[in-house]
Order: C-alpha cells, then structure tokens, then sequence
C-alpha cells in the first residue's frame, strides 16, 4: 500500500481508503466491522463516512447509522483508533433530514462536528470534509445545466470567511486535525486556499470529487490547481458505481447491487456507458487484468491522486479489492486505457 501526504497536513494515507457509505442499510453491522479489521490488516489506513449515511436508500431512519457502526468499533477496539486516519462529512444545505437542510455556517459547524464526535465515540476527527458546496456544485451530472450564477460573490466569500473561523475554533479545541472539501469547483478551492493563506486559518487539505475512467473532469482545471497547491483528490466512484467492474455487462442486474436499488446509478447508466465500458473490459481482457483491479490500479497513477475511495458491499467484495491492491499498470496499459477514453470521453 503507498503512502500519500495528505496536503500539507503532515498526516500520510494510504492511496487506498475504505469507504463507508453502505455501512448500516446494505452492510450489516458485523460485516462492517469485518471489513474495518481486514482494511487495517491490509494496510490502509484511512476510512471515509460522513453524517448523512448510510446511502441506498437516504432515509430519515438510518441517518447517522454509518458514523455510529464505526463508533461501536472504536470503543470495542480502543487500541487501534490510532492505527487510521477518520475522515467524515458535514452534510450541508438541502438535506431536510439533517438540521432542516440548513447550510454550512459557522452556527452549524460546531453542532455537525459534536454530532459526528459522539456517534463515532472518538475524542477528534482526523478529516473534517464540507459535503457539497451552499452555492451548488457541478457534480453529479449537475455540469450539464449548473450555472455560476444567483449569487453575490461577496456573501459567497464572506461565509466561507465565517467557515474557516469555526473550523480554526475546532482545531483550537481538538475536535478536528485536518480540513477538506467535497464536491467542489476550482474557483471554490481556490478561495478556500487564499482566505485560508489570509486568515492563517486550516488550509484545505483535499477534496473529495467524483473520478474514473468513466469521469475525468478533474483532468483540466481541478487537476492543475490541486498539483500546484498540494490539494489532492479523494476519488468517490473510481469503480463508476460497480459500472467498471462489468457486472452490469449485457442487461446483468445482480441480486442486492446498487443498480437493483437506483436503477439509474445516479444518472449514470446510458446507451454510451456500456459501449465504453465495453472498451474498458478489452483492454483488461488482453493484458489478462482484473477490471476492478485495473481501474483503481489506474486511479492511483494520477498525479493529483491521495487516495481512491471504493465502498464494498460484502466482505468478499473487500477480499477482492485487496487481491488487487499491489497493481502496477504498465505504460502499454495506460496508453490503451487513454485511447479508449478518448473514443469514450464523457458517457454520461
């Protein structure tokens, strides 16, 4: 497993991280703690959650229930809370299930973290994550019709200037080491490193944005301002939600599968996604890889890349994901794999 520097944190993760988003509807309780032993026997030392899970479905019922799954292995393994990096999530505005949808302020900064704290049973947060953006994002298939506009640039700068104040009072007090974003733009993480610079308040450490070989728009922009500024991705769905692994090849809908519980995936499935991931199998099929293997190994070149977020959902999923976990892609592979993508660029 690689080692990776978290920002200018000094924290180092491993460039595989354990998600955790199925803990508690589709991964039952005994099996997440399972699945948090064998991550950490492997090696990777960083697990991801956030406030509003589990997913599959989102219900006012179960939120919360992922934090407190992994609250309930911390204090039965008290001794290894140090052996990995925590990274959790402040669900921000729109939610109604969580504080009526209210935004990211520096009111409910303090509320969210003391929440997270306690259902996790630890005394600190390594990562601090900001869910989506209050202004809107483009992620999510929301690129093609999300527009910069609608909102006062300086109300925009002065709550994230009230952010960062409620951010540093946290470090101040222990409660968190490290601060990212999720769901971001470029422009957005660029205010958020120079107010931070200005301030001397956290400065962002990550940003956790969809990415893979099926999503690569943080290839331009995203990509230049991260290398540059040392903030480095956190890729969700680098599997392109299961797409990836060729499981839903020809029709296929396995029994308990996120598409068997979001028939879309998210906006995800089209007519073009399977023709490209159809390009995808040939290459792993004529070097002999596994898919799964193939497109974390390939996530893991990327040169803004900290570390590839896969989820499993059963215990043999995870086996699988570490079977693979020393992959090494040669120039041959990659070279390949960008050809495709540009037959395939954007499918969907």
């Amino acid at each position: 497993m690689q080692m990776k520097p978290l920002g200018r944190t000094g924290i180092m993760v491993s460039d595989l991280c354990l998600g955790t988003m199925t803990f508690g509807t589709q991964t039952s309780e005994a099996d997440a703690h399972r699945q948090m032993e064998m991550a950490l026997d492997a090696g990777i030392n960083f697990v991801d959650a956030a406030e509003m899970y589990p997913v599959n479905p989102v219900s006012k019922e179960t939120i919360g229930r992922t934090e407190e799954i992994l609250g309930n292995w911390n204090a039965a393994n008290a001794a290894r809370r140090g052996d990995y990096i925590l990274a959790t999530k402040h669900s921000g505005e729109g939610l109604s299930f969580v504080r009526d949808g209210a935004p990211i302020t520096g009111k409910t900064i303090p509320e969210a973290i003391e929440g997270s704290l306690k259902r996790l049973q630890t005394e600190c947060i390594d990562l601090y994550q900001f869910h989506w953006p209050n202004r809107g994002s483009y992620m999510f298939r929301q690129n093609w019709d999300f527009a910069p506009t609608g909102h006062n640039t300086d109300d925009v700068l002065g709550n994230m200037q009230e952010c960062l104040e409620a951010l540093q009072a946290q470090v101040d007090k222990g409660n968190i080491r490290a601060f990212g974003l999720s769901n971001e733009s470029a422009w957005g993480t660029a205010q958020w490193v120079r107010l931070a610079e200005k301030m001397g308040a956290p400065r962002v450490a990550s940003i956790q944005n969809e990415y893979s070989l099926l999503c690569r728009l943080f290839d331009t922009d995203m990509a230049e301002l991260c290398v540059h500024e040392d903030v480095g991705l956190m890729a969700f769905s680098p599997l392109g939600t299961g797409l990836l692994t060729g499981k839903y090849q020809g029709g296929a809908v396995p029994d308990g599968s996120r598409m068997s519980l979001s028939p879309e995936l998210g906006g995800r499935k089209s007519d073009r996604v399977f023709d490209a991931v159809a390009a995808y199998l040939d290459v792993a099929a004529r070097h002999s890889l596994d898919p799964t293997h193939m497109a974390l190994a390939w996530c893991r070149t990327r040169p803004f890349m900290i570390s590839a977020i896969f989820g499993a959902t059963t215990v043999e999923q995870l086996e699988h994901v570490l079977a693979g976990a020393d992959l090494t892609l040669s120039d041959e592979v990659l070279a390949e794999l960008d050809a495709a993508h540009k037959a395939h660029p954007m499918p969907y």
